[in-house]
């Protein structure tokens, strides 16, 4: 039977080189900008800068002679949000099932307002708790089952704005129904008994 070989540590952080620590520091604000811009969120945009400062120090032999210490600190800037949208878009992916899990099962009950019984009748009632333009979308996308970029004509706004705002209606429900049902969503709602 093989052994699993241990996983590597990063070991202490070295010293930055004084002249990128000095070139990165004058510069700081100009990335904070960058990202901010291409993440739309200033917490997110300050959080990624100090990881890649910390790669910075970590990888400053990696520096070519001659490259401008600014350009090559943008292009780990430039990776790092690739790399936060590729995690991003698998959590959404991830939550965008478990909605889509209960809306199918939904859709295989009657709404409650008709007297039977639905995957839970938290759904419901916590629809008319969200902004009213993100229960609309979840009633005519999710619910409805109708196109999105018929719904995005309508609304007047490109398929990429629909998309977002989407993606912060079912982020909006999944975060009342946590509240709302404790466990019982963490488990999918399915054969909800909560009330």
């Amino acid at each position: 039977m093989e052994t699993a070989e241990a996983p590597q540590t990063a070991g202490p952080l070295k010293p930055m080189d004084p002249e990128i620590a000095a070139a990165l520091l004058e510069q700081h604000l100009e990335f904070r900008r960058f990202l901010t811009s291409r993440l739309g969120d200033e917490a997110a945009a300050e959080d990624i800068l100090q990881d890649c400062l910390v790669k910075a120090s970590q990888r400053g032999g990696q520096l070519r002679s001659g490259e401008s210490i600014v350009a090559w600190f943008y292009r780990i800037l430039r990776n790092a949000v690739a790399d936060h949208y590729r995690s991003r878009s698998a959590d959404e992916r991830k939550h965008a099932g478990l909605l889509e899990e209960m809306l199918a099962h939904e859709a295989d009950r009657v709404h409650p307002e008709s007297g039977e019984d639905s995957a839970c009748g938290c759904l419901w009632g916590l629809l008319g708790t969200l902004k009213p333009e993100y229960a609309e979308l979840l009633k005519r996308v999710d619910l409805g089952g109708e196109a999105q970029g018929a719904v995005a004509t309508s609304l007047g706004i490109t398929a990429g704005n629909l998309g977002v705002r989407l993606h912060r209606a079912r982020q909006a429900l999944k975060t009342s129904l946590e509240r709302s049902c404790g466990t019982c969503a963490e488990h999918g709602c399915l054969d909800c008994g909560c009330e």
